[in-house]
């Protein structure tokens, strides 16, 4: 999600466009090209300094970029653990995730402006041969309508766009004839039957082969699309339509803008989550600026830069007057429910909203930017990374990281329209996170947990599509890019879009529903630039006075429960029931209940049930009472089984080749000592004899004073700990005896006790999936003595290698962070589905205290820690607690929304490549070449110290 480079012809009225210069009749597109307006408080950054974090940028870039196309090109997308690419039917199925991949080289084609703006030409020419020669877009593979347009389709017309540039520039692509364009037209038009529904609504997949219905297509029969899904075609389909002339292109995508701007809900002019294609009934009623619509706002500003209708831009006002009045709660985005505006949905915030200060750059709301964009930092200083959703008092929900641009997104506008210098010293703060926290030898690898800094093995596309671009743009001076950037508009994926495409085959019939369904406030929209003197008072320090009193908002946040209840206090007025206090007995809290729409029922089995009606409490402020205490319930109701489950912890990879830059996400035990309350154990690993660990081990001389490893099955997990302890091992780790298992694709796996008294165990005991295990039994067998930390968290890496000769890239220039700074394990919040929360009817099942010490909350009751793992094939249900970083509902990439029972289906079937001339197989990658990867990058990193790179 982005924004466009910059805007001419600024300061007078634009009734309509005439010519393409005219683009930025809206505010902050000329912001973009006033970044020496004014100075704020940070200290400013040498040419110098900014010119060696580009070159920073560039040389991550190789590193990712060099390792998919030796490791995994021509696959999708590379796994940057295990050093090879991501096929589909080739690799456990993610779910929703893996839409995005439809054996189409995803990782180059979303790559090819980058490598442009980069200025890596020679590259660029090399890749769209590439492109031309390998890709075939007829695959029988069903992928996501959203995730393939903004993707495939915006990377082809992005380098198709860029080819026709250098082209006439006259040293570059003289040979190239227009055939990314084609290739684009190509999959247009596989894309154009997702559009057959009676809505205009596009189905959220297509078979890029069958397309829709066939029963060879294995899709055609959903429902439901997110807002965002089906609101972020305009940019691409348009331009596709203006470059070849074609115009049904635009005509679909304004058809499913059209329909979507018809059916806002007209009280509030939000939009809800989820749609139905068929109906247009909203399934998921409740409104963001996050995952599911974010892109959706994003597109109809953009569209109105880019095609200069004006209907685009009094609709994206129009939304923009209903976020700010209802989301907005500054620093805060939140989520409300499009019937009642003023009820809050859900109380954590997800981190696809961190698109929207960039957003709001582009429309020229410069304050709420700067506050949201500083909230998110403070988060980010806090984890090293924004986790996949935070709550209102910014304790981790979701612990996921996968690399996600926003923030550098909205990082780079802010600096463009401020000129502060204290976005480059975010942006420096990114660069050093991404090399400490996420660099791999082949890559960068995306963090499962970011309490613990595990890591998950997937690099997505998006990443080199739209982090390095906005990393090097955001050092870059004009002169260091070959060609001018405010030329262009970027899409959601940062795809490069010429603004000439405005005043080009301007054939499509324009419907303008605006006006028919509203009346609209001519107050609320800006028709000419506006007057940065205005924007920026003559106070060098506006920018640093927003942010300051943000700077502890982490820290020291307060729940907006306390503070309802301090407020309760001050004016007198009874404070609101809180869930601890509750008595089901209790008549008055019984009528409490009533009050906030919340009814009580008592099971045939002894249980107690709650369950809300907003539209049954006495006002819109007992129902948000209602709302929180049902939360609060949920969470109380649930403490037992909490108490019982304990945070991922994590075995780090500390000796040579790997110097602590290998995290694997590892299940605790419920025996032996705490991991968090203990010093961590450090040593080297040698397998245990009988490997099963289920009687007296026959090695006791390799396993003395080591890290024993042991398989799963055949006995109690106690057992094998006994087993080991008596033969002098310092720790274990249990692999888990189902080939192919990983902690990517299934919950975290607790190791329970035998039933007896456990208090004899002394050692640390942690489990690691089969996935995570073969790394660590792959570098014994190439690397004889391998060396592991376990530990409750990761550790920095400069205090691993205290007192070791080591290379000095290996230590981060910000080296001084300590321990302490490292996030803590700390539990997630409630991990309650959005359904559930955004209903308006919610329901909990609560434990009658005389009847029962069971968890009603708990599914499946029969859900104990597993003691016994006899045979097991794969931790099933009876074996499983609910995993802290694994959660009811996730975000897709972009804006994309699905389910986690989605994302653990089984295996999709294997799907045949139909491109005879590309090899799709596996590539796995030995220790050897992993070394001389890990020689390449000392030397690079040696070259930069010296100023040589």
């Amino acid at each position: 999600m982005s924004e466009t480079g910059g805007c001419r012809g600024c300061g007078s009225p634009v009734p309509q466009r005439t010519s393409w210069s005219l683009v930025a009749a809206t505010t902050v597109l000329c912001l973009v090209s006033a970044t020496s307006v004014w100075t704020a408080g940070a200290e400013p950054m040498s040419r110098e300094e900014k010119q060696k974090l580009g070159n920073q940028v560039l040389e991550m870039f190789d590193h990712a970029y060099g390792n998919y196309m030796e490791h995994a090109y021509p696959a999708d997308e590379l796994m940057p653990l295990t050093c090879r690419g991501r096929v589909r039917g080739q690799e456990p199925s993610r779910g929703d995730v893996d839409d995005a991949l439809g054996k189409f080289s995803l990782t180059l084609i979303d790559s090819l402006d980058t490598l442009v703006v980069l200025n890596k030409t020679k590259e660029f020419e090399d890749a769209v041969r590439k492109v031309l020669r390998d890709v075939n877009l007829d695959n029988d593979v069903v992928v996501s309508v959203f995730e393939t347009n903004i993707r495939v389709l915006g990377g082809l017309l992005g380098g198709h766009s860029l080819a026709i540039m250098l082209k006439e520039k006259g040293e570059y692509m003289q040979w190239y004839n227009d055939e990314l364009l084609q290739m684009a037209k190509q999959l247009g038009y596989k894309l154009l039957p997702a559009f057959n529904t009676t809505s205009g609504l596009p189905y959220p997949r297509i078979n890029l082969k069958f397309g829709i219905r066939k029963p060879e297509a294995r899709t055609g029969t959903e429902t439901d699309t997110c807002t965002a899904c089906a609101g972020t075609l305009i940019l691409e389909f348009a331009a596709l339509s203006r470059f070849t002339g074609a115009t049904i292109f635009e005509e679909y995508a304004r058809k499913a803008l059209d329909f979507l701007w018809e059916k806002r809900q007209r009280s509030s002019n939000l939009v809800g989550v989820t749609i139905n294609i068929h109906t247009g009934d909203w399934v998921r009623k409740d409104s963001g600026v996050g995952a599911g619509i974010d892109s959706y706002y994003e597109y109809l500003l953009k569209a109105y830069v880019l095609l200069g209708d004006d209907s685009f831009l009094e609709r994206f006002n129009t939304h923009y007057d209903a976020i700010m009045r209802y989301i907005s709660q500054p620093p805060l985005l939140l989520d409300v429910h499009i019937h009642k505006p003023m009820l809050n949905a859900r109380t954590w915030m997800d981190a696809l909203l961190a698109f929207f200060p960039g957003l709001q750059v582009l429309k020229g709301d410069i304050r709420p930017a700067i506050e949201t964009h500083e909230m998110l930092y403070q988060v980010i200083k806090k984890h090293n990374f924004l986790p996949e959703a935070f709550t209102t008092d910014f304790r981790v929900h979701w612990a996921q990281h996968p690399l996600r641009p926003e923030f550098a997104e909205s990082t780079y506008f802010l600096y463009k329209a401020t000129g502060d210098p204290y976005y480059l010293e975010v942006g420096k703060t990114l660069i050093e996170n991404l090399n400490k926290y996420a660099r791999v030898p082949c890559g960068f690898a995306a963090m499962k947990d970011v309490r613990t800094g595990s890591h998950e093995d997937r690099m997505d596309s998006f990443f080199l599509a739209e982090m390095f671009k906005y990393l090097y743009l955001l050092f870059a001076d004009k002169e260091d890019i070959i060609f001018d950037i405010e030329d262009y508009i970027f899409t959601t994926e940062a795809h490069l879009l010429p603004l000439w495409l405005s005043t080009t085959n301007q054939n499509i019939s324009k419907k303008n529903t605006t006006s028919e369904y509203t009346e609209l406030d001519d107050s609320n929209f800006d028709w000419t630039c506006p007057n940065t003197q205005i924007l920026f008072p003559n106070d060098p320090l506006y920018a640093q006075s927003i942010r300051e009193p943000l700077k502890n908002v982490v820290d020291k946040s307060c729940p907006r429960g306390l503070i309802r209840v301090e407020e309760s206090f001050r004016s007198g007025a009874k404070p609101p029931l809180r869930a601890r206090d509750f008595m089901a007995t209790n008549p008055e809290h019984l009528e409490i209940l009533k009050k906030m729409g919340v009814s009580l029922i008592h099971l045939k089995d002894g249980r107690v049930q709650l369950v809300q009606h907003a539209i049954q409490a006495a006002s819109s402020i007992d129902a948000e009472d209602g709302l929180r205490f049902m939360q609060e319930m949920i969470e109380l109701s649930s403490q037992q089984q909490k108490e019982q489950q304990l945070p991922p912890r994590a075995v780090q990879i500390v000796s040579h080749p790997f110097f602590g830059r290998v995290v694997l996400t590892a299940g605790p035990a419920q025996f032996g000592p705490d991991l968090s309350k203990h010093t961590e154990t450090r040593g080297f690993v040698a397998s245990s004899q009988p490997y099963n660990g289920c009687s007296e081990l026959t090695n006791p001389e390799a396993v003395v004073g080591k890290i024993a490893l042991i398989q799963r099955g055949q006995c109690m997990f106690a057992e094998k700990a006994r087993n080991i302890q008596n033969a002098g091992a310092i720790g274990g780790i249990v692999i888990d005896d189902n080939e192919g298992s990983s902690s990517d694709t299934a919950p975290l796996f607790q190791m329970a006790g035998d039933g007896k008294d456990t208090d004899d165990i002394k050692i640390p005991m942690l489990f690691l999936f089969s996935k995570e295990g073969s790394i660590i039994l792959d570098a014994i067998r190439e690397y004889e003595e391998v060396e592991v930390l376990l530990s409750d968290k990761a550790k920095d890496r400069a205090a691993i290698l205290k007192g070791k000769i080591i290379p000095s890239y290996i230590i981060n220039s910000n080296s001084e962070t300590e321990d302490e700074d490292q996030p803590s394990p700390e539990s997630d919040s409630q991990n309650q589905s959005a359904e559930q929360m955004t209903s308006g009817s919610h329901e909990v099942d609560l434990v009658d205290q005389e009847s029962s010490e069971e968890s009603s909350l708990n599914s499946h009751p029969e859900s104990l820690f597993p003691a016994d793992t006899d045979n097991a094939a794969s931790p099933s249900p009876s074996e499983q607690i609910s995993n802290p970083t694994e959660y009811p509902e996730t975000t897709n990439l972009d804006g994309e929304c699905t389910d986690l029972d989605n994302q653990l289906q089984e295996q999709s079937d294997t799907e045949e490549d139909s491109n005879p001339n590309v090899s799709w197989g596996k590539k796995g990658q030995p220790i050897d070449s992993i070394l001389a990867d890990w020689n390449e990058d000392i030397e690079a990193f040696e070259m930069m110290e010296k100023g040589e790179l």
